[in-house]
C-alpha cells in the first residue's frame, strides 16, 4: 500500500495510507490532509489513483505545488518523490502499489469521507458574520470615542514605522483586523474580513475574494497581513493596481484605512474592524 508522509523540517508529523481514492491537500479543515500554514491554499492539491499509478495535481493554488523541486500542474508520482506544499514536504512511498487497482474497485473510505465533507465545506477559511444591530452601533460609537481619545497621545514623537504599528493595534493591544468593501465591480460578496495572513483576489476557486467578471484573471493580486500592517501585492506584470488613483509600479504597497483600491475591474475600500469590548469583537456577536 502506498503512503504519504507529511513532514516539517524533516520530522514526520502525519502519515496517510493511499487506498485508491482521492486525498485532498490544503489549509481548509475539510481536506483529508490538512496543512495549517498561511502559505498553503484552502484547497491546494490532490493525490489520486489513475490507471496504473498515483497522480499529484495542483488545484490552482496561489503559491504552487512542487515535485522534486519542479513546479507542476500534474505529475505521476514515483517512489521517493518529494512534494513541496508551502513550507511542508510530503514524501511519497510505494508499498505494494500493485494492490491499488483492486482497492479502487472496493468501497473506498477516503472517497466516502471526502463526499461527506464536501457537503459541509465552508465557503471561506475564516467565515465571519458582520452584525448590524443597535448593540453593534453602540459599540461602534464607543470605539470611535476611544479611538479619538487615543489619537495624538505622543504619536507625533514616534517614527513612521512605530506610528504604523500603533495604527494596526486595537484596544487592549489586540491586532486590528483589516476589511475590504467592494464599491464597484462583480465579486462573490461585497464585504470581506481579512483575518487570514494571505487573501487572494482573482477568479480562481481558491481565491478569498472571488472575481465574477467573465475575463477576470485567475489570480490578480493578494492582500498580505504582516506584523506592521496590510500590503497589496500584484500577481504579475499584466495586472494593474491603483491605490488612491496612484499606480502601484513594483513590490508591495502598504494599505491605510480609507485607501481606495482598483484592480482587475473592481474598486474597493480598505478599512479596519472596530475595536472590541469586553473580549468580544463585532464579528463574534
Amino acid at each position: 500500500m502506498a503512503k504519504l508522509y507529511l513532514k516539517f523540517e524533516d520530522r514526520v508529523i502525519r502519515e496517510i495510507a493511499l487506498t485508491g481514492g482521492v486525498v485532498t491537500i490544503g489549509r481548509q479543515p475539510d481536506n483529508l490532509l490538512q496543512i495549517d500554514n498561511p502559505a498553503v491554499s484552502g484547497h491546494h492539491a490532490k493525490v489520486y489513483w489513475e490507471g496504473t499509478h498515483y497522480v499529484l495535481e495542483d488545484t490552482e493554488s496561489f503559491n504552487g505545488t512542487y515535485a522534486n523541486n519542479l513546479r507542476i500542474r500534474r505529475a505521476v508520482l514515483k517512489d521517493g518523490d518529494v512534494v513541496l506544499v508551502g513550507k511542508h514536504t510530503i514524501e511519497f512511498r510505494e508499498q505494494g502499489i500493485e494492490n491499488a487497482p483492486a482497492l479502487n474497485r472496493t468501497v473506498d473510505r477516503s472517497i466516502y469521507l471526502q463526499g461527506h465533507l464536501d457537503k459541509t465545506r465552508p465557503l471561506q477559511l475564516d467565515p465571519t458574520v458582520v452584525l448590524d444591530t443597535r448593540k453593534a452601533k453602540e459599540m461602534l460609537a464607543k470605539a470611535a470615542a476611544a479611538a479619538s481619545a487615543l489619537n495624538g497621545v505622543g504619536q507625533q514623537t514616534l517614527s513612521p514605522a512605530a506610528r504604523s504599528a500603533v495604527a494596526n493595534v486595537g484596544i487592549g493591544g489586540r491586532r486590528r483586523i483589516g476589511t475590504l468593501t467592494v464599491i464597484n465591480g462583480k465579486t462573490n460578496q461585497q464585504h470581506y474580513v481579512l483575518s487570514s495572513k494571505l487573501s487572494v483576489i482573482g477568479k480562481s476557486e481558491m481565491a478569498s475574494i472571488r472575481l465574477k467578471r467573465w475575463f477576470a484573471p485567475r489570480t490578480a493580486a493578494s492582500i498580505q497581513q504582516g506584523e506592521d500592517g496590510y500590503f497589496i501585492v500584484g500577481a504579475g506584470k499584466n495586472v494593474k493596481i491603483r491605490v488612491n488613483n496612484a499606480k502601484v509600479t513594483a513590490g508591495r504597497k502598504e494599505l491605510k484605512a480609507g485607501d481606495v483600491i482598483e484592480v482587475a475591474g473592481i474598486t474597493a475600500v480598505f478599512g479596519y474592524e472596530a475595536p472590541d469590548f469586553d473580549g468580544f469583537s463585532l464579528s463574534e456577536w
